[in-house]
């Protein structure tokens, strides 16, 4: 029981509100000393540690570049210029960013994101889009918008990464069919993924027309109820 005393520090260094990084580092320290290593065995795996997880401090490094982007007018420029475009539509904003994140996932480029890119860009974009050809939009289809909106995220990176022949999910796949006994190469996951891809894009491809068509019908009823409003008001004058 002794050696889960770095929950134990961890909790009281967050209730006293102290330096996190600093809480964290005493928690493990303490912990590797409770259960038996050494000094020099604590430091050592906290630098594997460190080192296993760099991409993630890179990660991280991007939040507050986003939050400048955003505070200087990202959000509103995206919007500004997709508005210009008096053909696109929310759907197909959403349709091409699929395709893209798609692509881009297949050839393991890191590029998107719910944090770097939807948030920031595709949301705006596809809310503009649909400003720019039905109106203002109620706070019920903004939601929904933005569900949409993270969605393309997921349909583009979770199908999409599996093309790649080195990515994550392909060598987990192969190594858990290897201990089940059953032998596969990564090309041929790989190769099984790409139909899967597609599916999957053809999949988005029609549930963000269908959202274009109910962000249509939806402006034509209210439409429809302020023209019966306006001759209300009129036959009452």
């Amino acid at each position: 029981m002794i050696k889960l005393i770095g929950i134990l520090i961890i909790v009281i260094g967050f209730i006293l509100k102290l330096d996190t990084i600093a809480v964290v580092l005493v928690a493990g320290i303490v912990t590797g000393l409770v259960g038996g290593l050494g000094f020099t065995e604590i430091l050592s795996t906290l630098g594997e540690a460190f080192i296993n997880t760099r991409y993630m401090t890179i990660f991280l490094l991007t939040l507050p570049v986003i939050g400048i982007l955003e505070r200087n007018g990202l959000r509103e420029r995206a919007a500004y210029l997709i508005k210009k475009l008096n053909s696109m539509t929310a759907g197909k904003v959403l349709m091409i960013y699929v395709f893209i994140r798609e692509v881009a996932a297949a050839l393991s480029l890191r590029l998107g994101g719910h944090v770097q890119f939807i948030r920031p860009l595709i949301l705006p974009m596809a809310q503009g889009a649909a400003e720019n050809k039905y109106g203002q939009l109620s706070e019920a289809q903004l939601e929904q918008l933005k569900g949409y909106s993270a969605s393309a995220e997921n349909y583009g990176n979770f199908y999409g990464q599996n093309v790649f022949i080195a990515s994550g999910g392909v060598l987990l796949v192969v190594g858990t069919l290897d201990e089940l006994g059953i032998t596969v190469t990564p090309l041929a996951v790989s190769k099984a993924a790409i139909p899967v891809a597609i599916i999957a894009f053809l999949v988005a491809v029609v549930q963000y027309y269908l959202l274009d068509k109910k962000l249509t019908r939806l402006q034509t009823v209210q439409n429809q109820n302020t023209s019966t409003n306006i001759t209300n008001r009129n036959e009452v004058e």
